[in-house]
């Protein structure tokens, strides 16, 4: 009877200190597999995002500025205004004609290439103010989750401060003269049709497309942000997206 018991404590000994082996493995797997972003705070991941903004903002507009940046770019170049797209599908029919709606098109994408030159400052200080409740929604969402963010919550915002510097930049390339020029044959090619008159705003055009593109651009810095490692060039980047590696 006493050896049966001696066998039973044992047994029970071994049982138990199995249990507590096997408890100490599903902790450590737990601690380590159960979220890539354990050990981050929503306001480290906030940090991070806006950072990431940051840095996609600042490369977009260096590229968007540059000389052919919108021209020669297909993702964000400004096609003819589509509310008169019968202004150039007529003009074009001449070569004179075609030579003016080429013009006029370098000319629209010259006022965005400009006016870019000040955009990164306006669309940082817009990121500074942005509000982000839930940091870990935004990190673990699609690839330009942060950017579609930003455009839902300042474009607004940003319309009223960047219309004034497009504005600038229509004047300096001479964008209403260039406008003129192609109204005036067209309504000289259509005098006996009675569809000479042909209006578009061309601020509110450029300015739209202008902040599309630019937001085109930081959602391909954002992926590259969030797939690439050399592309996280701070601290707070490599930590917040580095989680996503895991």
């Amino acid at each position: 009877m006493k050896k049966a018991f001696i066998g039973i404590s044992i047994f029970a000994t071994t049982l138990f200190s199995g249990c507590d082996v096997l408890t100490a493995v599903a902790d450590t797997a737990m601690s380590t597999g159960t979220t890539a972003t354990a050990g981050l705070t929503n306001d480290e991941v906030i940090s991070g995002l806006k950072e990431a903004l940051t840095v996609g903002i600042k490369n977009g507009a260096n590229l968007a500025s540059a000389t052919d940046g919108f021209l020669k770019n297909d993702l964000i170049r400004l096609p003819f205004p589509p509310d008169v797209i019968r202004v150039k599908e007529k003009l074009e029919k001449t070569s004179v004609g075609k030579q003016k709606v080429e013009e006029f098109e370098t000319g629209i994408n010259r006022a965005a290439e400009l006016a870019s030159k000040e955009a990164a400052p306006i669309f940082i200080n817009a990121i500074k103010e942005m509000s982000i409740g839930d940091g870990f929604t935004i990190l673990k969402g699609a690839d330009n989750a942060a950017t579609n963010y930003l455009k839902e919550k300042t474009t607004a915002q940003l319309t009223a401060k960047f219309s004034p510097i497009v504005q600038n930049a229509i004047d300096q390339v001479k964008v209403m003269s260039l406008w003129g020029g192609l109204t005036t044959a067209y309504n000289a090619s259509t005098i006996l049709t009675g569809k000479d008159e042909v209006e578009t705003d061309l601020n509110k055009y450029i300015t739209e497309r202008a902040i599309s593109g630019l937001f085109t651009l930081v959602a391909k810095e954002e992926l590259k942000i969030r797939k690439d490692p050399v592309a996280r060039v701070t601290d707070v980047l490599s930590k917040v997206f580095g989680s996503l590696d895991k």
